[in-house]
């Protein structure tokens, strides 16, 4: 057990952190967080849904990779997901020299051991402060598997569990379609 006092980071420290650093760190409570480094399955998987999610956008619409900085108003100054998609016009605002988006429609995350969660549960009620998100995708890594949550009129999230690599689900949001076979191309799952 550690006797050093933990170090709380201001936000201005924080920014300096995220703009001189190659990595991705998240704020809270005056403390940061690295986020993980990805495995080789986690890159197939995200690179995959890129690909699979671009390929079907209309150029109303555009997908980011896990770089893009996503305001959340219950938990700032921001957050990263794996991907986020943001359609119609791009709302973006600089958050301490970092340029966040404001509007994203959907969010995924590549679930890790270390993080899956926290992308289960505190992470998942933060996004849901971002008034334009209403479709969140949790991917496993070991096995064929989305949660794919949806936003109800009455703001209730329904999930929707998609098992097995011949089976698809349908993005309403952004009127795409995934099938499983092409988001774990490449992936070897352990028997």
């Amino acid at each position: 057990m550690s006797t050093q006092p933990k170090h709380f980071y201001t936000l201005e420290e924080y920014f300096e952190v995220v703009k001189s650093s190659e990595k991705k760190y998240e704020y809270w409570n005056g403390q940061v967080f690295l986020m993980s480094g990805g495995t080789r399955t986690h890159a197939f998987i995200s690179d995959n849904l890129q690909k699979a999610i671009n390929n079907q956008l209309s150029n109303k619409c555009r997908v980011f990779s896990s770089g893009m900085a996503i305001k959340v108003p219950t938990a700032p100054p921001f957050r990263y997901a794996d991907l986020s998609v943001a359609c119609n016009q791009l709302v973006f605002e600089e958050i301490g020299g970092v340029d966040t988006l404001v509007n994203p429609i959907l969010l995924v995350e590549v679930l890790s051991p270390s993080s899956q969660n926290y992308d289960r549960g505190a992470k998942f009620t933060f996004y849901q402060s971002i008034a334009s998100f209403s479709e969140y995708l949790l991917v496993e890594q070991n096995q064929p598997r989305i949660v794919h949550y949806v936003k109800e009129n009455n703001d209730t999230w329904t999930p929707n569990e998609i098992i097995g690599i011949e089976s698809h689900l349908v993005l309403s949001s952004i009127n795409c379609t995934l099938v499983l076979s092409d988001v774990y191309q490449d992936v070897i799952f352990n028997s």
